[in-house]
């Protein structure tokens, strides 16, 4: 993995290490990161659902089969 040099807000880092539980700058960085691409892919997909991505999910008659 290449390094990278980055110049980061010494105080924003501390709140993130504590949210994330993190010890280390490189941790916290990677959490931070990992959460934000999480919340980016779940908001994907609730958008694909409001889209119909699961037509199943609004036919009463299938649905009434599922709980049987």
């Amino acid at each position: 993995m290449p390094r990278t040099v980055l110049d980061l807000d010494d105080e924003l880092l501390d709140r993130a290490s504590k949210i994330f539980g993190t010890k280390t700058k490189v941790a916290t960085v990677t959490a931070a990161l990992t959460e934000a691409v999480n919340q980016a892919e779940r908001a994907s997909f609730i958008d694909w659902l409001a889209d119909g991505g699961l037509p199943d999910l609004s036919d009463p008659e299938i649905m009434d089969q599922a709980w049987r």
